[in-house]
């Protein structure tokens, strides 16, 4: 699974002046953003080293190793703590390749050749994020025949201000602007900005013909409200203006307040009841008190789980692939057939489904995944099966890695006759029964279907669909070759929510996509496969998220923080949350 390069030009294996040393590497990945915290421990501890981490990453399309970031050089120590961090993206949907060198600085060149190796690791970033309590364990190599150590990877979210908050609000006495009626208030919420401005960040309903309405309680994130900087919200001022709704969009303005995140914080109290005015009739009025009040009838704050908390938690991600064998791929033995394995090149088959299982492969545990088949004859007796095991045994289908599964499926297509029709409801429901006995969150299953043509058993399919879309299980279909794949759109139900028998999908669970669309013109199958990764896995998260949220499913509690022998651990250099408002999705290395 991790690429075998070679590390940058380094001293050969007897220039070497710290034979055998372990080296282990704590490496905490802040995920929203990823930040890295390295702790580098020498052992036996008679040996003085002045270790330097180097981090590569690799470029999607291609294999080549940029430099990422170094860390400091820790002069002569036991136990080096590395203070300087890496921030990277993290994006569940891409296979996000890492490279860790080590080496003991022997000058103060910048060439990596003058300074001893000490070994190298490989992963990817979701090889960490996917480990129990997001901590992987992975062998440093690189120096023939010696026992370089070991480096320890973990990954922690950064809290970068999850928080929402519930609000609700009523309004008492305001001004009757309607000639026939009374009012129909609605209220504008307005964040400010460093610079004076400010910015909409919330719209109530309108409550139609009353001057005491109660609107409906509404979620906002914090980070809208006063930009998650809690420590400034004081001085952040939060404006609300509330108006009578006309038909015509001529709004009429009734009145404003201020308060402030710290204020509203405060909840049900004499302090969160507000005058509001109108500085018009302020100014005209000299007896004008104000247009009404409107009070704060609860603040409810909340914290967001995200994908990566359940991760986390132990949640395991369970990845089943099923092949489409139907006649209409034509003969495997021809060039011309979609299953034709040509010495040169993959086909679109086993790109897909190396595209998507390797990125799925990092969030399960034991690497293990059922391989199904279905539109084939099988040996002895030409029997047509719609779920067969591709590794031919049907009381265990499963395959080791992804790499596995690539050789069942080559296997099968030496053993079986291709057949058809194209059905799918077989493979789902096989899936669904899986999934509907483990719904307490501990796991979630996916299955990738490849197919080539046009199903057969739509309403069949359709059902399958609907019932397991309140299973914690979600459906990717890759279609491959030059068919028409009009009926796959309406079961992607990302327009209109799929259907069956009167019953609608409690959720979308499916996301289909034509292979053709993300092959590169100039041939690079690697970047045709990253393409396809990125856009069926996009949707996995809040597929996830989605199944968790209804069912009220709470991440469980992740594994403590690991803490090497003999040497404590502090937080992550101080508190390392004080990032941008608005920082993307990253991680700290």
């Amino acid at each position: 699974m991790s690429p075998s390069l070679a590390p940058l030009p380094s001293p050969s294996p007897t220039d070497m002046r710290t034979p055998g040393i372990t080296v282990m590497v704590l490496i905490i990945l802040l995920i929203s953003p990823l930040t890295v915290h390295i702790i580098l421990l020498i052992s036996p501890l008679t040996v003085h080293i002045m270790p330097l981490c180097v981090l590569y990453t690799q470029g999607i399309g291609n294999k080549e190793w940029r430099e990422f970031g170094r860390t400091e050089v820790i002069d002569n120590t036991l136990n080096p703590e590395f203070v300087r961090k890496f921030i990277l993206d993290y994006f569940f949907e891409e296979r996000q390749n890492l490279r860790f060198d080590l080496y003991d600085v022997d000058s103060k060149s910048a060439n990596l050749s003058k300074h001893d190796f000490l070994g190298q690791a490989f992963c990817t970033l979701g090889e960490v994020v996917g480990s129990l309590g997001s901590r992987m364990e992975k062998p440093l190599v690189g120096i023939p025949g010696k026992k370089c150590g070991t480096i320890i990877c973990k990954a922690e979210e950064l809290g970068n201000c999850r928080e929402s908050v519930m609000m609700q609000f009523c309004g008492n006495k305001l001004d009757k602007k309607d000639f026939f009626g009374k009012s129909d208030p609605f209220l504008v919420f307005y964040r400010s900005n460093e610079d004076g401005t400010f910015t909409i960040c919330h719209k109530t309903e309108v409550v139609k013909n009353t001057l005491n309405p109660v609107w409906q309680a509404f979620k906002i994130p914090v980070r809208a409200l006063c930009n998650g900087d809690y420590d400034r919200s004081v001085c952040l001022t939060i404006k609300i203006e509330c108006y009578d709704w006309d038909r015509d969009g001529s709004h009429d303005f009734i009145g404003e307040f201020s308060t402030s995140y710290r204020e509203l914080s405060r909840g049900q109290s004499q302090f969160n009841v507000y005058e509001v005015v109108n500085p018009k009739k302020k100014g005209k009025k000299k007896k004008y008190l104000n247009s009404g009040t409107v009070t704060l009838l609860s603040f409810l704050v909340d914290i967001e789980v995200t994908f990566l908390d359940y991760i986390k938690g132990g949640t395991q991600i369970n990845f089943t692939v099923a092949i489409d064998f139907t006649a209409s791929n034509g003969n495997p033995a021809q060039p011309t057939s979609l299953h034709y394995m040509s010495p040169y090149q993959m086909n679109a088959y086993a790109m897909a489904l190396k595209a998507v299982g390797e990125i799925i492969q990092d969030y399960d545990s034991d690497k293990m995944f059922p391989a199904l088949g279905f539109g084939a004859k099988l040996p002895p007796d030409g029997r047509v099966s719609h779920e067969f095991a591709l590794n031919g045994n049907p009381q265990n289908p499963y395959c080791t890695g992804i790499d596995g599964v690539m050789e069942a499926y080559y296997q099968s297509l030496k053993s079986v006759c291709l057949y058809g029709p194209t059905n799918f409801s077989p493979v789902i429901n096989h899936v669904a029964r899986y999934a509907a006995s483990v719904k307490d969150g501990s796991q979630y299953f996916i299955l990738l279907i490849i197919t080539d043509g046009v199903i057969s058993d739509m309403a069949q399919t359709k059902e399958s669909i609907v019932n397991a879309s309140c299973l914690p299980m979600s459906i990717i279909i890759v279609g491959v070759g030059p068919a028409e794949f009009d009926a796959m759109i309406e079961l992607d139900g990302d327009e209109v929510r799929i259907s069956s028998r009167g019953r609608y999908a409690e959720r979308d669970i499916v996301q289909f996509v034509p292979f053709r669309d993300y092959i590169d013109r100039t041939g690079n199958h690697i970047l045709s496969m990253a393409r396809l990764a990125k856009d069926v896995l996009a949707e996995i998260p809040d597929q996830f998220l989605s199944y968790m949220r209804t069912r009220g499913i709470k991440p469980s509690p992740a594994p403590p923080p690991y803490t090497p022998p003999g040497h404590p651990l502090q937080s992550p250099i101080g508190h390392p949350l004080n990032t941008p408002p608005g920082h993307p999705l990253q991680t700290q290395i």
